[in-house]
């Protein structure tokens, strides 16, 4: 396995949109998304720190984004109760889809970016027909008892995270749902690139990686400080290493297999909760949000000022 290297902030982004709820980056990471308390979602080039476009719609906060598998489309969640799937080129809402009884907390593409998957504090997962002109969901999955707060999906499978303390596993194929009893609030789900685990972030200050086949835990994570609130999760692009934010300004890494913390890494001196936070697909990069600021770190900062 190669050494860990420590990461550096190479960015940092003041994403003028109020309290940033969120950062995703699109399919290839070469852009990132911002979703702001300022109902609306920002297009940035990680690398220069450029703002490339905004999308204003929704009529509240928006709390999740995700990218088509193409790029050109990008799919967002608020708590207006709604979820608009915008052209990315254009600017314009495609398609507005109203189903969600409460705000919605999460969303995600299916592998062809055929199906939006979302998730909402009506308990609610729903999927949604986003190349028909259909405007009701194709189905909609009522079995946890509290908010949804992650929904991940690959090939035949669709995973819910929920704050009653369940992972949900929909298996499409066989129309079997699979529930994961952990106990503790469950605020964010990550799966790792081989599609064999699950990283959990729960409420109690402990990420759970577990096993998707079985549900079985198979590490625990500890070190970081959730307190209530919700706090992201991931897992870098190497498969080794398990990211997470935390409630007193710092970001913590831990090795996948031996649990230790590599690094605690000092977002900012004057704290604010590290709450949203995204991994680079392909190389050794992360995305962290913290109050109004975005931060881009990477493991080289020398090679970033070059390329720049």
């Amino acid at each position: 396995m190669p050494p860990f290297l420590d990461f550096n902030c190479s960015k940092t982004i003041d994403c003028k949109q109020g309290a940033v709820r969120a950062v995703r980056y699109n399919v290839d990471g070469t852009y990132c998304m911002s979703c702001g308390s300022d109902k609306k979602v920002k297009l940035w080039n990680p690398a220069s720190g450029l703002l490339l476009k905004t999308y204003g719609g929704h009529a509240d906060e928006v709390t999740d984004a995700a990218g088509s598998c193409d790029s050109s489309y990008i799919v967002s969640a608020s708590l207006d109760k709604s979820i608009i799937y915008w052209d990315v080129s254009t600017g314009t809402p495609v398609r507005r889809l109203r189903s969600h009884a409460g705000g919605v907390r999460c969303v995600c593409f299916n592998e062809d970016s055929s199906i939006a998957i979302s998730g909402g504090r009506d308990n609610a997962v729903m999927c949604w027909d986003i190349r028909t002109r259909r405007l009701d969901p194709v189905q909609v999955m009522k079995e946890a008892r509290d908010c949804i707060t992650a929904v991940l999906t690959n090939e035949h499978k669709i995973y819910a995270a929920s704050l009653d303390g369940c992972v949900r596993h929909y298996d499409i194929r066989v129309g079997e749902l699979t529930c994961d009893k952990i106990g503790q609030p469950v605020t964010y789900l990550a799966q790792t690139r081989d599609e064999q685990c699950l990283v959990a972030g729960c409420q109690d200050s402990v990420v759970r990686l577990l096993d998707c086949e079985t549900g079985g835990l198979l590490a625990e994570y500890k070190g970081h400080q959730a307190d209530d609130y919700h706090i992201e999760c991931g897992i870098l692009a190497n498969d080794a290493h398990i990211v997470a934010g935390s409630s007193e300004g710092y970001a913590y890494i831990w090795d996948l297999l031996e649990t230790t913390v590599l690094q605690r890494i000092r977002i900012s001196d004057n704290g604010g909760v590290v709450h949203s936070l995204a991994t680079h697909p392909k190389r050794q990069e992360l995305l962290f949000a913290r109050r109004r600021d975005m931060y881009v770190f990477t493991t080289d900062v020398q090679i970033e000022e070059e390329q720049l």
